[in-house]
């Protein structure tokens, strides 16, 4: 048994050594290149008349690197009637998931447990036009090759971390695309942009606003916060781009992803002064009246 156990521990370290992902560091200079997008292009845009029952637009575009981009914007009244811009929320979704669990509370025939929908419900409420793509390999993107599962399989047993960072970095840049697009829209007042996300997509959300400063607040869902193993997605390499933004970080105590602690840290590294922290009992699926408690999020300006 004892033999057993040592080649167990010896076949551990030669894995580790061979594939664990270990840290590594990045400057702001490489961050800023990593996600800039290039100079504006012709975004190919594609957008279908609204629809007047509800107020919704689908669209689809061409990003930075061509690829093809597919989202909706739902608008809180009839823009041709409205009297001022709408201040607008870009939304993000979670890892496996797709813009459309913005809009709805089922999709192909399972139900939006994050209740991101209902946070449109509300926005709208609140005055807001809502925007939603879907992420790099996910919804109508998916790679029929590689889908999402391979890829964390890739990264956690074989420490392939490059095609899950470029997932993040690529869709970010794709959001930075669509805030060129959005952002010139008479119907849309570029001066009051939030951006949120469940999840990845609050990951996404934080990595959006500090390396673009059309962000001006940001509420962060259970996002995933990485360590240097993943420096290029790792929120928290990308504070100083926070320091304008009115970030709200709302966390799991037992969340399965992102511990106690390190959520807690993150808040305090923070640079801002305009920042609170929800703390949630449970895991990283919180309770539906998260929503609601987002409320003073939206009215402030």
């Amino acid at each position: 048994m004892a033999s057993l156990l040592g080649l167990a521990a010896l076949m551990g370290a030669l894995w580790w050594s061979l594939f664990g992902l270990k840290p590594y560091e990045i400057d702001a200079r490489e961050l800023q290149r990593r996600y800039a997008y290039g100079p504006p292009h012709d975004l190919a845009l594609k957008l279908a008349p609204i629809d007047q029952a509800r107020l919704t637009q689908d669209f689809s575009f061409s990003s930075f690197d061509g690829a093809t981009v597919n989202g909706r914007i739902r608008y809180p009244a009839d823009p041709a009637t409205a009297g001022a811009p709408f201040p607008l929320l870009i939304a993000m979704h979670g890892m496996g998931r797709s813009h459309w669990r913005w809009w709805q509370a089922e999709y192909k025939g399972g139900k939006t447990r994050e209740h991101t929908h209902q946070l449109t419900a509300l926005a709208l409420q609140r005055g807001h036009a809502v925007v939603a793509i879907d992420a790099r390999r996910h919804g109508e993107r998916k790679d029929p090759k590689v889908n999402v599962e391979q890829l964390m399989d890739e990264l956690h047993i074989w420490g392939k971390r490059e095609p899950y960072e470029a997932m993040l970095v690529d869709t970010v840049r794709d959001h930075r695309v669509l805030l060129d697009w959005v952002t010139r829209l008479p119907q849309i007042d570029a001066r009051r942009i939030k951006a949120t996300g469940y999840s990845m997509g609050g990951q996404n959300a934080l990595l959006l606003a500090g390396v673009d400063e059309r962000i001006g607040a940001v509420a962060a869902i259970v996002p995933i916060l990485l360590d240097d193993k993943l420096a290029a997605v790792a929120a928290k390499n990308l504070l100083p781009g926070l320091a304008d933004n009115r970030v709200w970080l709302l966390t799991a105590d037992q969340d399965e992803y992102t511990d106690s602690a390190r959520s807690r840290g993150f808040f305090e590294a923070l640079p801002g002064a305009d920042k609170q922290h929800l703390r949630f009992a449970g895991g990283h699926l919180l309770p539906a009246d998260y929503v609601a408690r987002l409320g003073p999020w939206f009215d402030q300006r």
